[in-house]
């Protein structure tokens, strides 16, 4: 298949003004956000009690693929909802869906994706500077929903710091497993008093390619035999912001769209048209009197919608709108406890217009108050927080469809969560950390109202009206080491829920589609996460060792029967060499045969994916060039992903994509 590319005109315009922005550049330093704060740390500070992943530009470049899932898969602890190439969400110790809360600045990103796993996030990594990922009981800082984790999608698109004169960034590359042809660029200019910010990305790819003959004949070509089919997909997006500084603070705000189309891998002739505008405000106040020390703003408003065609003709539509507001203030110590206090109201109105409409039309509206603290002592730090929500669920029924419901039926719910933890220092090199927490969420409109065909799961859904709070209990305990450049983490985790809201298979048959009911059970989630860095050799050229190893063990305690779509036990390492500009790397990753599954479900056998890369870091006056260079699965290693519905729904029809290798180029100025 042949693939026409152009640029859009947003990334035109930021290309054409990037080359000449190293004349322009003024003292502007390369690189991300001048101020960097950690998602589990609202004080903004480097360290913190629990276990937290972040992707910089560098390890986005590395990492960086079309989904946010899978360019988070294989850290510690985190795999992928992977439903093809286009549509994947994290999944973070054997928890997904809305457990995981996926935010962007911070802020809520609305979408459809946890709804189904045929619906993509509308983020992508061409568009952004850093990536943070929060595990474990310090999570509940933003949420119920926010169980399993956090995943913090950040971006400058607001400036939070003045900029002086012009500078920017480029990013072109391609890709031969699926055709990529890509391009981001991205201006900011400003004084000390204001800041603009301009940026643009495009991304085009045809079919994926398999290991295997999947009998793709689409197009008609023998060729197309080893590709997953229905496969490609076109995004493309950009945003303007702009902040205004004073002494004491900053007020910004943005506007920015995305676009994507893509194919569903499940069914041949299907494919989606998503588009989402999100407006955004943000503002802090420092070094304000009295008790209060700082306070941030942070109010977005997201318009969602994404269209289901079946050959080219309209078919389903999803839309979801809503506001997100969120206050924070930092006050001054009090006995030596230093905190932030806060308080947060959303607001979202959903619709599915169309015979595959299975859940009804509905509003959510939440409001939450919550306060962390931290407490630094001689032999370590003691953290606490507390969130308290208010959550309303009202169902609308469906006018096109009368298996919903007329009329409003609404639910009303008060969760409440609360943890603590503590980090030791055992010694200058080692230390300990203890995080426990108990958790309240409220169901979803889905869980509680759903009642029709789901294609991406195959199945009838149904939800429940009469579902409670989703109760957990949690607690992880860590040893860490550092010494120089080597390191070792080691992290053991359990979650009980006394009430785990999953969707349970039935004996009921509806329109030829097997019956699924939301229901509360009892399960137990128990796993374990280690890495760490070992430097084999330090001279001109230095060789380390990086390693990764994780197992999540998830049962239906009410059952006795495993839970589905659980990650096997994976071990990694790779090695990195480093002399000069230069860095290469070679790594493996071998994923466990998976037969802890639940009746009903595939069993996946043991693979191992090898990966290299090389990358060349060349300095030009006020310019830096990164280029980079990555093969991808590079024995052609035939694979299924245990945490797939489609291995489930689809088994044989959408494999892990085959060997592909990418080449590109970042400039920063």
């Amino acid at each position: 298949m042949t693939h026409s590319f152009h640029l859009s005109a947003l990334a035109c315009a930021c290309l054409v003004t990037l080359s000449f922005s190293n004349v322009w550049a003024q003292s502007a330093a390369p690189g991300g956000l001048a101020e960097i704060v950690i998602t589990g740390n609202p004080l903004g500070r480097d360290n913190t009690t629990v276990p937290v992943n972040t992707l910089g530009r560098a390890g986005l470049l590395e990492r960086g693929q079309s989904t946010l899932g899978e360019t988070l898969n294989g850290l510690p602890g985190v795999s992928s909802t992977y439903f093809g190439p286009n549509a994947s969400r994290p999944i973070i110790r054997g928890l997904d869906g809305d457990r995981i809360r996926v935010l962007n600045n911070s802020a809520s990103s609305l979408d459809a994706s946890a709804l189904s796993y045929d619906h993509a996030v509308p983020l992508d990594v061409l568009s952004t500077d850093r990536i943070e990922v929060l595990r474990g009981p310090a999570a509940l800082l933003y949420g119920g929903s926010a169980v399993g984790g956090v995943v913090n999608v950040i971006d400058n698109r607001i400036p939070r710091e003045a900029v002086s004169g012009v500078l920017g960034k480029a990013q072109l590359q391609a890709g031969t497993g699926n055709d990529e042809r890509s391009v981001a660029g991205l201006v900011e200019a400003g004084n000390a008093r204001f800041a603009l910010h301009l940026d643009g990305f495009e991304r085009q790819s045809g079919d994926v390619r398999a290991p295997v003959s999947l009998g793709c004949t689409k197009s008609g070509s023998p060729a197309n035999a080893r590709r997953i089919c229905n496969s490609a997909s076109t995004s493309r997006g950009g945003a303007f912001g702009a902040s205004t500084f004073w002494d004491h603070g900053y007020l910004g705000a943005s506007v920015n769209t995305y676009q994507s189309d893509y194919g569903t891998v499940a069914e041949d002739t299907v494919t989606i048209g998503m588009k989402t505008t999100r407006h955004a405000l943000e503002g802090q106040l420092r070094q304000l009197p009295g008790w209060l020390e700082s306070a941030r703003l942070r109010l977005t408003h997201t318009d969602y919608q994404h269209t289901e065609f079946d050959t080219g003709v309209p078919g389903t539509l999803f839309a979801n709108q809503g506001q997100d507001l969120r206050i924070e203030a930092r006050h001054r110590p009090l006995a030596g406890w230093q905190g932030v206090l806060g308080v947060q109201t959303e607001s979202s109105r959903f619709s599915a217009v169309g015979d595959e409409a299975f859940a009804p039309f509905s509003r959510t509206r939440s409001r939450a108050l919550f306060v962390h603290e931290e407490l630094s002592t001689a032999w370590g730090q003691v953290t606490a927080g507390a969130r308290w929500e208010s959550v309303r669920v009202e169902s609308f029924g469906n006018p096109e469809l009368d298996r919903f419901d007329e009329g409003i039926s609404a639910q009303k719910f008060t969760p409440f969560s609360v943890a603590a933890g503590a980090v030791f220092k055992l010694s200058p090199a080692w230390s300990l950390t203890g995080n426990a927490a108990m958790t309240q969420r409220a169901p979803k409109d889905y869980e509680l109202f759903a009642n029709g065909p789901h294609l991406a799961t195959n199945a009838w859904e149904i939800g429940n009206k009469d579902l409670g709070l989703e109760k957990s209990n949690s607690l992880d305990m860590g040893l860490q080491w550092k010494s120089g450049s080597d390191s070792v983490n080691v992290t053991a985790f359990a979650s009980h829920f006394g009430n785990f809201i999953g969707l349970m298979n039935t004996s009921d048959i509806e329109d030829d589609l097997p019956v699924q009911r939301y229901q509360g059970v009892k399960a137990q989630f128990r796993g374990l996460e280690a890495s760490g860095r070992q430097r084999l050799w330090q001279g001109i050229s230095t060789l380390d060792l990086d390693w990764r190893a994780d197992k999540v063990r998830a049962t239906n305690s009410s059952t006795g029967e495993p839970l589905p779509r659980i990650s096997p036990m994976r071990v990694g390492g790779s090695l990195i060499h480093g002399q000069g500009p230069w860095s290469a790397k070679l790594g493996a990753d071998w994923h466990a045969a998976q037969k802890r599954v639940p009746d009903g479900s595939v069993v996946t056998a043991a693979y191992t994916l090898v990966n290299a890369s090389v990358s060349y870091r060349q300095q030009l006056d006020a310019a830096v060039l990164f280029w980079f260079a990555r093969l991808d699965n590079l024995s052609n290693q035939l694979a299924y992903s245990a945490s797939s519905i489609l291995t489930s729904t689809a088994f044989g029809k959408s494999p892990l994509p085959g060997r592909s290798f990418k080449l590109g180029v970042q400039a920063n100025f």
